[in-house]
């Protein structure tokens, strides 16, 4: 008799697996279609550029790399290098991402993540948080691909950051190092509304060619070609030499 309630829970047990699956499946495919489909299709690098910024990736996460001052914008007035832990090196440039809070401060390496986050990510979101990074003279690379653009297109690509951050003075938290910092900036995180798809918006905003919905990294990274050549750095901060 005991046999019958262990057979259904063992059949509801697949159903269920089978509806997850299916789920995840679906997910994907939306994902990969999503961002195949391209926003701002006609853009095409400026021929004579002002600006060069980064769009840098881990394999999971996405950021802009962008030149510490500029005639348009000095990220110190929102993210003082005075908060960091090393504050008077020379750092030319400045790593914005946008994350969920929790993931952020309490996932130093992924292998940290834990199920509950990705379950309470899944079912109902979390917070938003910027993780701000300050690099010295960051190389091109695989992972840290340069894109060229106009001063007007640079100016969009900062009013864009700026008005997806909440106003005022952002409460900070330390990172991971000593170069980095995380601020309280507002924003819903969840599977749809991604760090990634944070990352494809702004370069939108600028004019970009990029995908519709970018929830993955890969995501992103497809629109954006790899570095020409091992020389090719990101300049130093302000407009680019003649």
């Amino acid at each position: 008799m005991a046999a019958a309630p262990v057979a259904r829970l063992i059949r509801w047990l697949r159903l269920i697996g089978a509806a997850l699956g299916l789920v995840l499946a679906s997910y994907l495919l939306a994902t990969w279609i999503g961002s195949s489909v391209p926003r701002n299709a006609a853009w095409r690098e400026p021929a004579s550029a002002d600006y060069v910024v980064g769009v840098e990736t881990n394999g999971v996460h996405t950021a802009l790399v962008l030149p510490v001052v500029t005639p348009i914008k000095d990220w110190r007035e929102d993210f003082p290098s005075s908060d960091l832990v090393e504050p008077n090196r020379p750092y030319t440039h400045v790593s914005i991402s946008w994350g969920e809070r929790e993931v952020f401060l309490n996932t130093p390496t992924w292998w940290d993540l834990s199920a509950s986050a990705i379950l309470r990510i899944l079912t109902g979101g979390g917070k938003g948080l910027a993780h701000v990074v300050y690099y010295m003279r960051p190389a091109a690379s695989e992972d840290l691909r340069p894109v060229r653009l106009s001063a007007a297109q640079y100016a969009a690509l900062v009013a864009s950051i700026e008005s997806s951050f909440s106003g005022g003075t952002l409460q900070r938290h330390p990172g991971y190092g000593t170069s980095d910092l995380f601020y309280e900036v507002g924003g819903r995180y969840t599977a749809v509304n991604t760090c990634n798809q944070w990352t494809s918006n702004r370069l939108a905003a600028a004019g970009v060619r990029v995908g519709w919905w970018t929830p993955s990294a890969g995501g992103v990274m497809k629109w954006v070609p790899r570095p020409t050549s091992e020389t090719a750095l990101l300049r130093d901060s302000g407009p680019l030499a003649q």
